[in-house]
């Protein structure tokens, strides 16, 4: 039997991804400060850094519009990696919150 939309995405958020990209906290915590500089640009006034579980969320809804227009796998995958991505968001400032 092969894996599940979900077995994949949690295989991938723990496994390949994981150790390419570090932990969904820093790397999509990276993509909210370029976004935010990015609209700073285009909107002309300062926009505050989006914090990485908004990244992840607006992922979900790229990876939903895509597959609205044209089913693929790995648009389902990359929706329930990311959802996934921002649990392990929230968990872990959780966990460094609470570290200090």
């Amino acid at each position: 039997m092969s894996e599940s939309v979900l077995q994949e995405a949690e295989r991938l958020i723990h496994g390949p991804r994981h150790e390419t990209y570090a932990h969904p906290l820093d790397d999509l915590g990276a993509t909210g400060r370029m976004w935010a500089a990015m609209l700073t640009g285009f909107l002309g006034h300062e926009v505050p850094d989006i914090p990485a579980e908004y990244v992840a969320m607006m992922m979900v809804a790229v990876k939903l519009s895509r597959e609205s227009r044209h089913h693929q796998r790995d648009n389902l995958v990359d929706a329930a990696g990311y959802a996934g991505c921002a649990e392990m968001v929230i968990q872990e400032r959780a966990r460094r919150a609470g570290a200090k």
